[in-house]
Order: structure tokens, then sequence, then C-alpha cells
């Protein structure tokens, strides 16, 4: 039987939603502690589709939103994360599930922890985005029911 090695876990969480890491945050900082891995913290912040939508806009929308959302993640960082569990936070802009698979990539994770909210009929098992990423994500996922 080989050992479980765990060297990067990626939580993906929304700011604005505590039900996003409720119960997904202490299952990712007690597996970090456990395997004495780093926790990536992400951040989507979802682009607007269609560009007419986006005409609506100013033209530094984009880069307010992911400067304002730094901020904010920074400082949710620093109240809900201890200081035994080395973080970092990563803000991201477009497609959710997207963002979630590409960042698992970019940053060599070895897991996604990830919360799935309460689903309606046509997501009986999971959530869209939750659903997308386990089922296209390089690395294996924990879905944490929210």
């Amino acid at each position: 039987m080989s050992e479980i090695s765990i060297k990067r876990i990626l939580l993906p969480i929304e700011l604005g939603e505590p039900s996003s890491w409720n119960k997904a945050l202490p299952m990712a900082v007690d597996l970090a502690r456990k395997y004495g891995a780093h926790l990536d913290v992400l951040t989507v912040i979802p682009d607007f589709g269609l560009p007419v939508v986006g005409s609506f806009f100013p033209p530094d929308f984009e880069k307010q939103a992911r400067k304002k959302a730094e901020e904010e993640l920074s400082a949710w960082l620093k109240e809900n994360v201890p200081d035994d569990v080395e973080a970092e936070g990563h803000v991201s802009v477009g497609t959710i599930y997207h963002k979630i698979i590409r960042a698992a990539q970019k940053l060599g994770s070895d897991l996604i922890i990830m919360a799935s909210h309460r689903p309606k009929m046509q997501d009986y098992l999971l959530g869209p985005n939750a659903a997308r990423v386990v089922r296209h994500a390089p690395v294996d996922v924990y879905i944490v029911r929210s």
C-alpha cells in the first residue's frame, strides 16, 4: 500500500458566501496540518459572459474588482486561517469551474477541497461548479456538503 502525499491543497471559496467555507475550511486546515501541506485559497470573480453585458461597466471594472477581491481575500486569510498553516490567496477572473481546474494545474495542487451548496432538483448530487470540477479536475476532489 502506498503512502498518501499531499503537499498542496486548493480551497476555492466565494468571499461573500460563508457556506462556501464554513465546513470546507476546517477540513482543509486539518489536512494541511496532518500532511504539512500548503493551503492555496482561491476566489473567482465571474466574467461577464457576453460582451454586451461588459459594455455596461467602466473600462477598468475588472481591475478594480480584482484589487478589491485581493484585499478582501488577504483580510479573510488573516482572520480565518490559523497561523500554523502556510496559506496563500489567489484571485482569478472567469468561468468558476475552469479557473478552479486551471489553478489546481498551475499551483501543482494534490487535492481540491470545496463546498457544494444544497442542490436543486436539476443539480441533484452536486452544485454545477462542484460537479464540473469533480468531472474534469486533474487531482482528487473532496466535496464538503454545505
